[in-house]
């Protein structure tokens, strides 16, 4: 696949749960940089135990493939 097209697809794939998420946060105050990622109440990324920032395409589609899989567990 063209990068140009892998580039798209990523898009699509992210705006396909843009109206299906429920993105909150919660302050900490002692400390920054707490990072969580819950998928139907499972923990699936976690800054804090390691995980680190969703910075690689691994890291990305592995949350990307835990909302598919939550969202047609319905």
């Amino acid at each position: 696949m063209k990068e140009n097209d892998q580039k798209k697809k990523e898009a699509k794939e992210k705006d396909e749960f843009l109206w299906t998420l429920d993105i909150c946060s919660e302050g900490t105050p002692q400390a920054t940089g707490f990072f969580d990622v819950m998928v139907a109440g499972k923990l699936i990324h976690s800054k804090k135990k390691g995980d680190g920032y969703v910075d690689t395409e691994n890291k990305f589609l592995k949350l990307v493939a835990a909302i598919k899989a939550a969202l047609a567990q319905g």
